[in-house]
C-alpha cells in the first residue's frame, strides 16, 4: 500500500491539531500504520500551526518531505501558499477562502495579498477553494471549520466513511458528535462537487 502524506496548515485556534488527530484515529481504525508531526508555533497569539500524518503499510519518519505531500489541508489562504513546496505534481490543495489578517498586517508591518486566489491557483493545479467559514457559521459554530474541511477531505482519501464517523466519536466528548458529524457530512459534499 502507497503511503498517504497530509499536511495541515493554519492559525492557532483552528483546530488543527485536533484535525490531526481525526485523521491518524481514521487511519488507525483501518490497520494502518501512523505517524503525526506538529509544530505549534504561536499558536495562541494566531501564529502558524502545521500538522503531518503519514499512514500505510509501514511509516518509520513521520516527517513529509518537500514535494511528497499527497494533500495540503489549509484554513487560511495565507498558509496553503506558505507550504505549497510541500505539495507533489498530483496533489490536492483544500483551501479556507476566509483570511485571518495577521498582527503585522493590521498594524501596518506588512500588507495582505490583494490577489490570493490567482496566486494559489498558480500554486495549486488541484485546488478545492470554499468559503468553510462561511459554512460553519450556517451551522452555528465556527469552531467546526476544521471538521467541515476534514469531510472535504475525506472524499479523497481510501478511508470507509464510518471509520471517520468512529474516528471523530473517539475524539470528541459525546455532547460534540451529532453536530460534527453533521458538519462532517457538509465537508463531504463540498468534495464531492
Amino acid at each position: 500500500m502507497k503511503t498517504t502524506n497530509i499536511l495541515l496548515a493554519g492559525v492557532g485556534g483552528q483546530g488543527i491539531i485536533l484535525s490531526s488527530h481525526i485523521i491518524a484515529t481514521a487511519a488507525e481504525q483501518s490497520d494502518m500504520d501512523v505517524t503525526t508531526s506538529e509544530i505549534h508555533g504561536m499558536a495562541q497569539r494566531g501564529g502558524s500551526v502545521t500538522a503531518q500524518i503519514r499512514y500505510g503499510e509501514k511509516i518509520i519518519s513521520p516527517l513529509i518531505l518537500e514535494g511528497e505531500a499527497d494533500v495540503i489541508l489549509a484554513s487560511e489562504p495565507i498558509e496553503a501558499i506558505r507550504y505549497a513546496h510541500y505539495l507533489n505534481k498530483k496533489g490536492i490543495a483544500i483551501v479556507n477562502s476566509t483570511p485571518i489578517i495577521p498582527f503585522t498586517v493590521s498594524s501596518g508591518l506588512a500588507t495582505y495579498p490583494k490577489d490570493v486566489e490567482d496566486i494559489l491557483h498558480r500554486h495549486f493545479p488541484n485546488l478545492i477553494y470554499a468559503d468553510y467559514t462561511q459554512m460553519a457559521d450556517a451551522l452555528g459554530n465556527k469552531k467546526m471549520l476544521n471538521v467541515i474541511m476534514l469531510g472535504t477531505l475525506a472524499e479523497h482519501l481510501k478511508i470507509a466513511p464510518n471509520v471517520w464517523e468512529e474516528a471523530i466519536k473517539l475524539s470528541l466528548k459525546e455532547k460534540l458528535w451529532t453536530a460534527n458529524i453533521k458538519a462532517f457530512a457538509t465537508g463531504r459534499k463540498v468534495g464531492t462537487k
